[in-house]
């Protein structure tokens, strides 16, 4: 017998999910809001939850990301009348189990809450692995899902591709990935695709043999026969050239290659992980990457998520940082005003982790013997870049003109945005704006938070969780 939670405003949909799902054996209760569904989930734990996406008092797919953030989530199906892509990418990239359309069968219905019933029974069976991970910092639900994904990727030899932008910790968690495999315990070989040589990109991959070209004096082995065995990380794997990515495509089937000058072929049995900052999908559209080696790398995906969507770990990520800093200067661990926390949460962090990990750096050296970090220890750049922005964002409200620094500024981005895009990212950015400062005002209390932003406690969580400001205070 399973707990399932139906949230849904249509009481009779509502009601036949719970008549035929407690006909199948199972504890089902209904809520017709998110305020009901919320507290029906503080008082028990259940294992499904069917979530509508139109709610008297907000939008369903807004509050998936709260439902899944406990230690452990409930499988969550979305049902909804007005389906569209948008949303279905939206529900599966925040964990959603299945994405159900109305009208359909009682089958359709039912059919998901049997496949993630069995999916829960064999997850419970399975023995947890104790994940090294060292140096991968945070307890977000993003990072959680991510490390969720490097134990399975762990566990098997697929090929992996992890994507994310800049400073976001790519190498990080395909170091983890290797450390974390069983039958691998030999070296983690790097090819940094952005600096090989275009004329010599073949012959470092693949090796050469004595004469296949001028300056080869001798023959030498290339960095795959170096990985036999082992890993590969090609970073940056967008960037190799074209004749090379139909080559490579052959080796990642056959895991054979010829040197540069050989007539015979060698094997190298390497697992391989890629890692990109750039939007692969729009490089095939744009015939500058093939659209079969992306297939072939993309056995499994890990996409990491920006610092900014997950700043619950901001604190934890400086903490590991300052301790490091501490060791390397052999200063001890400097302590820190709220105030320069202040500074740090109100950064929207565009070169994530490792811009916030260079910021700490030269926070720490300006300090020198100072034991303590202030505001004015942080780079000069970022203290005006901030302030900036706090001025004219008193302005913006005094006067009314957020659209004249709205991030689609035809002074700031070439070309027009359609409307969609324009409102869906300055919405985004005005929400963000407002609970952060709301959460620092009210120091975190949430029920002087509701009472100052007359929203309801469901729907302030829902929205803290959305922008990952669910611990600032």
């Amino acid at each position: 017998m399973a707990k399932v939670l139906i949230i849904d405003d249509d009481a009779l949909i509502r009601e036949l999910l719970i008549t035929t799902m407690e006909g199948m054996g199972h504890e089902v209760q209904g809520a017709g809001s998110l305020v009901k569904a919320s507290q029906a989930i503080q008082e028990s734990d259940f294992d499904i939850v069917y979530l509508d996406v139109r709610l008297p008092d907000g939008d369903g797919l807004s509050a998936l990301p709260g439902l899944r953030q406990s230690v452990d989530p409930p499988e969550v199906i979305i049902i909804t009348g007005e389906g569209d892509p948008d949303g279905a990418e939206l529900a599966t990239r925040n964990g959603a189990w299945d994405y159900i359309e109305k009208p359909c069968s009682l089958e359709r219905m039912t059919l998901p809450l049997t496949r993630a019933l069995q999916f829960r029974s064999e997850k419970r069976k399975t023995t947890p692995i104790a994940l090294h991970r060292e140096a991968i910092i945070g307890h977000s639900p993003g990072i959680r899902a991510c490390l969720d994904l490097v134990v399975r990727a762990a566990a098997g030899q697929a090929d992996v591709l992890i994507t994310g932008e800049t400073g976001t910790g790519k190498e990080l968690f395909a170091r983890a990935i290797h450390e974390n495999t069983a039958a691998i315990r030999g070296p983690f070989v790097v090819v940094d695709c952005a600096a090989l040589p275009e004329n010599l990109v073949e012959s470092l991959l693949f090796g050469h043999v004595r004469g296949a070209f001028t300056g080869a004096d001798a023959a030498r082995g290339g960095l795959v026969k170096q990985a036999d065995g082992e890993t590969l990380f090609l970073d940056e794997v967008g960037e190799l050239p074209l004749p090379i990515q139909a080559k490579f495509l052959r080796v990642l089937q056959e895991r054979r290659f010829r040197p540069v000058g050989a007539t015979h072929e060698e094997t190298s049995t390497f697992r391989l992980v890629a890692a990109t900052n750039r939007d692969l999908r729009a490089m095939v559209g744009a015939g500058t990457f093939r659209k079969d080696l992306l297939y072939r790398l993309n056995a499994m995906a890990l996409n990491l998520p920006p610092l900014r969507s997950r700043m619950e770990d901001l604190a934890l990520l400086v903490i590991h940082r300052l301790t490091k800093l501490g060791q390397r200067y052999h200063q001890g661990t400097k302590g820190l005003t709220p105030e320069f926390m202040d500074v740090l949460c109100s950064h929207n962090w565009p070169g994530n982790v490792r811009e916030l990990f260079n910021v700490l750096e030269t926070s720490v050296v300006a300090a020198q013997f100072d034991s303590t970090l202030y505001p004015h220890h942080l780079p000069v750049d970022l203290r005006v870049r901030i302030a900036r922005e706090t001025v004219s964002e008193r302005h913006e409200a005094c006067t009314g003109t957020a659209h004249a620094l709205s991030p689609y500024s035809p002074l700031q981005k070439p070309g027009f945005p359609n409307w969609r895009d324009y409102r869906t990212t300055g919405m985004d950015d005005l929400e963000r704006r407002y609970f952060t400062d709301l959460m620092r005002h009210t120091k975190g209390n949430r029920q002087q938070a509701c009472e100052l932003s007359d929203l309801k406690p469901a729907r302030l969580y829902q929205l803290l969780s959305k922008h990952g400001i669910l611990d600032i205070s």
